[in-house]
This record gives structure tokens, C-alpha cells and sequence, in this order.
């Protein structure tokens, strides 16, 4: 699903965000991103989210070269292949539950209804069936995130890009997300969770840790902890 091979990412002023990194994401992996603040996780996640390109090396994204592909495909891309999950939410405030989700299909050329029907059936599949018509204002933290996780599903994506997507939750909420994802990946999406919360990643069967743009380990767990 993911092939980085000796990857880069640098910026004006000389800085490295991304130093060489080698990184192979099987079909159907569930996997933890982690590292302190400014480790690369993030540009990281750009990379294969094709929201970026490599300065140098090669990013491939379900078989795709990110860097032999115009704009254009690259956003089909990720409308075929990739959904995305972020801290934040970034819900539109003045819609609801159902109308959130079904916009995650505005630029696919689905039919109103069928969005609507199919965001209606995402939200049904985050436990969220009771919450069809509430507004975000409406929603509790972890309420929010599974609206966001049903709009990033409604495009039936393989591969899931979770972007701290327990880090403005409590602990309780967090938990909940966390076994939604889990369960998701029961179902073969592929999960990649960037954190820098360090028992999220011990908790998962298979753990990348970042450091100033490197991969310093990576290893999998025999046994996972709940």
C-alpha cells in the first residue's frame, strides 16, 4: 500500500524535514506513526497522503509514483484511495452529521441522495445512527471524530490517514476512537495513526518511531494490549 525508498523532504533555509527514509505499508497493516514534535511525522503524512512530494527518492501509494503523476491524478488519487482523519475535526460548524459526511463525496459526481444515503450508513457504522441531524455545536469531542472518521469511510477508502486523532479527546473518547479504528482494520482498511502519544503506539501491532526526520526503530508486537 506504501513504498517510501531513501525519501526526502527538504525546505528553504536548508531545512531536513525528511532524512532517507525507507518504509514498506503492507495491504491491510494497522501501524503507529510516532514521535516527539517536529520528528517528520507530519511531513511524513503529507508525503503519502500525496498532499506533497518527495524532494528526492520515491513515494508510491497504492502502486503509484507520487512523483510521475500530474495534480490532477494525484487528487484523484486520494478521492479513490485515501481518507483522512485529523485532530481537529475540521467540521463545517453551520451543517449536520449527515450533511459533513455526505459532503466528504461533493467532488465525486455522486447524486445528492446517494450521498446523503451513504453518509447516513457511514455514521450508522461509527454508532453515531442517533446523531443523523445534530450540528457539531451539538456533538460531544469524540462525537465529532467519529463524524470526521464516517466522512474519510464514505469514499470506501483502502488506505486511512489518522492524524492525532485522539489528541483533543479524553481519555474515554480517545478509547472509543481508538477501538473504531481498530475495528475498521478488522475489515481490511489500512490504518496508519501519527501520534506522539507513546502507549497508542505500544497498543498497536506495529510501531515506526521518528527523529529528526529518520526511522530509528520499527517493530511489531506479538501481543497486542488493549
Amino acid at each position: 500500500m506504501i513504498e517510501l525508498n531513501d525519501a526526502t523532504k527538504s525546505y528553504a533555509g536548508g531545512v531536513h524535514a525528511l532524512r532517507g527514509v525507507d518504509l514498506d505499508v503492507d495491504e491491510g497493516e494497522l501501524l503507529a506513526i510516532v514521535g516527539p514534535s517536529g520528528s517528520g511525522k507530519s511531513t511524513l503524512l503529507n508525503l503519502i497522503g500525496t498532499l506533497d512530494r518527495p524532494t528526492s527518492g520515491t513515494v508510491k501509494v497504492a502502486g503509484f509514483d507520487v512523483n510521475a503523476l500530474s495534480d490532477s491524478r494525484l487528487s484523484a488519487l486520494r478521492a479513490r484511495h485515501i481518507g483522512f482523519v485529523f485532530q481537529h475535526f475540521h467540521l463545517a460548524t453551520g451543517r449536520t452529521a449527515v450533511d459533513n459526511v455526505a459532503d466528504g463525496l461533493l467532488y465525486a459526481g455522486v447524486p445528492f441522495k446517494e450521498r446523503r444515503a451513504r453518509a447516513r450508513a457511514a455514521l450508522e457504522r461509527v454508532r453515531l445512527g442517533h446523531r443523523l441531524d445534530h450540528r457539531p455545536s451539538e456533538l460531544s469531542g469524540g462525537e465529532k471524530q467519529r463524524v470526521a472518521i464516517a466522512r474519510a469511510l464514505i469514499g470506501d477508502p483502502s488506505l486511512l490517514l489518522a492524524d492525532e486523532p485522539t489528541g483533543a479527546l479524553d481519555t474515554a473518547s480517545g478509547d472509543i476512537v481508538m477501538e473504531l479504528i481498530r475495528e475498521l482494520n478488522e475489515t481490511g482498511t489500512t490504518v496508519c495513526v501519527i501520534t506522539h502519544d507513546n502507549d497508542i503506539a505500544a497498543s498497536l501491532p506495529r510501531h515506526v518511531r521518528f527523529k529528526d526526520g529518520s526511522v530509528v526503530s520499527d517493530s511489531r508486537t506479538t501481543e497486542v494490549r488493549p
